[in-house]
């Protein structure tokens, strides 16, 4: 199959949204006949507008479609297949010694991806997660390896955390006002300005008067820059890097933050940020320190397993 035929999306070549409501009936009313008699073959990372013009769904877009395609024709599970052993426990690259993670909850798969794990896109789960339909990241390279299995929810672990997620790259904007003291619309102020840049940021840290947040797409930063320093103070500190420690287990675990600045010793901790939902911890830390603080919290938090949720 054409994928440009069932995946409809927005008109943001290069970063097209997909239109599921849309591609949902498509892909349920030609896919399952199909499939009756016959393997259907459809590729990735391609779709069209409403009116046939051909756009592409940015990184990841192939495992994207593939959740995508899952959650329309209502499938049992989806499986992403890669050249890894599924999610780690750490980013491999920087802690050596990471081990997978047979099962995890799609919460936090979510947030894993989103700051760093790059063994998923942070948008594959969300079809999945709308429809309630198991993921399972497998290795092309090990058919043999069990993999890791996402489900809506995860299963109950010993382990405070479930794994560490890490970024690199990241610059760190400081904002201040002493303009905006005990005024209201600061926050607004900023966030519009990010919004009509189309830029995201990752971490927010605040005060009365200032604000930090984090963002690695630089594309568009001067324009960002130029409008924020026409109400506030502006300086930017490059070559950041986010840590990310997640696990359902983080809310219901008292000592855990004791834990990790323990364990981090000498290293300096920028900024800090937790959830609303608590299911996540993260710090910035300048990046030339980004491997050893990783493996400094790999130590403290994995030496032992739980073995119904990790493989040692």
């Amino acid at each position: 199959m054409d994928s440009r035929k069932l995946i409809v999306t927005d008109r943001r070549h290069t970063q097209a949204v997909p239109l599921l409501d849309v591609t949902y009936a498509k892909l349920a009313a030609v896919i399952p006949p199909l499939a009756e008699h016959r393997v259907v073959v459809m590729g990735g990372f391609i779709g069209a507008t409403e009116d046939g013009i051909t756009t592409t769904l940015g990184r990841g877009g192939s495992d994207f479609t593939a959740s995508i395609a899952g959650a329309g024709i209502g499938a049992e599970e989806i499986q992403i297949w890669t050249d890894v052993d599924g999610m780690l426990t750490a980013d491999p690259t920087v802690c050596p010694d990471a081990h997978r993670v047979k099962v995890i909850s799609f919460t936090e798969a979510a947030e894993l991806a989103y700051f760093g794990a790059k063994v998923l896109h942070p948008a594959t789960v969300l079809p999945a997660i709308d429809r309630n339909i198991p993921v399972l990241i497998l290795n092309s390279r090990r058919p043999q390896v069990e993999g890791t299995r996402i489900l809506s929810e995860g299963v109950a672990s010993t382990n405070a955390v479930k794994s560490i997620a890490c970024k690199s790259k990241v610059m760190v904007l400081n904002i201040r006002s002493t303009r905006m003291f005990m005024a209201h619309g600061f926050m607004r102020r900023i966030f519009e300005i990010f919004d009509r840049h189309e830029t995201s940021v990752d971490m927010v840290a605040t005060s009365e008067v200032s604000v930090s947040l984090t963002v690695d797409e630089t594309g568009r930063l001067e324009g960002i820059l130029g409008e924020l320093r026409e109400f506030s103070e502006v300086w930017v500190d490059e070559n950041q890097a986010i840590i990310c420690m997640v696990g359902e287990n983080i809310r219901r675990t008292p000592g855990v933050a004791a834990r990790i600045f323990n364990a981090l010793g000498s290293i300096n901790v920028r900024m800090v940020s937790q959830g609303a939902s608590a299911l996540n911890l993260g710090f910035v830390v300048a990046g030339e320190d980004l491997t050893a603080a990783v493996q400094a919290l790999h130590r403290e938090f994995f030496t032992e397993l739980d073995p119904a949720v990790f493989d040692a």
